[in-house]
């Protein structure tokens, strides 16, 4: 499988930023070799225990909302406009190169053109099967903090599994 995973915006702070999460994929492969090696199936915890981080930080930034809300007179809930402001502030747009295509109160639909995540996984010799699968895991993230905001994402295509580039579609439970 072929991974097309280039840059079009590599001016000096996007390219620091990014990596800054080449660094978390980095992260996540050696944690996951390493419990390999000693025997764990990561596959057993990783994408529960990444998908729990990403709940913390949803509640972490919905609370912050709803209080700010609350000051304001207003009650707020989850919406999918409320998750993109919180999840995908200008630096986000720029270093996954992203292409907002639906923004309401029930749909997000965002592509992504680019993914340090693939990166850094490449760098690392990973085959196309290991970037898919840490990449599925890793989105894992992104599913607890839309949990936290009233909806689901589903991933139509992403860059890991040869894609060129991943589609992100976020709907809001009803």
């Amino acid at each position: 499988m072929s991974v097309k995973n280039e840059a079009k915006k590599n001016g000096f702070l996007v390219r620091n930023l990014r990596n800054f999460f080449e660094h978390r994929a980095l992260w996540l492969y050696l944690l996951c070799d390493e419990a390999r090696k000693k025997g764990a199936k990561p596959e057993t915890f990783v994408p529960a225990a990444i998908q729990r981080c990403g709940i913390y930080h949803g509640m972490r930034a919905l609370t912050g909302l709803q209080n700010a809300a609350a000051q304001e007179g207003r009650q707020r809930g989850g919406s999918c406009k409320l998750l993109k402001k919180k999840l995908f502030p200008a630096a986000g747009k720029a270093i996954f190169e992203m292409e907002f295509l639906k923004v309401s109160d029930d749909a997000l639909d965002v592509d992504f053109h680019y993914c340090p995540l693939v990166s850094a996984w490449e760098k690392q010799g990973c085959s196309g099967e290991e970037m898919d699968r840490l990449c599925e895991w890793a989105m894992e993230g992104d599913r607890g903090i839309a949990e936290s905001f009233g909806c689901t994402l589903e991933l139509k295509k992403t860059i890991a599994k040869g894609g060129g580039i991943c589609q992100i579609r976020f709907k809001r439970k009803q």
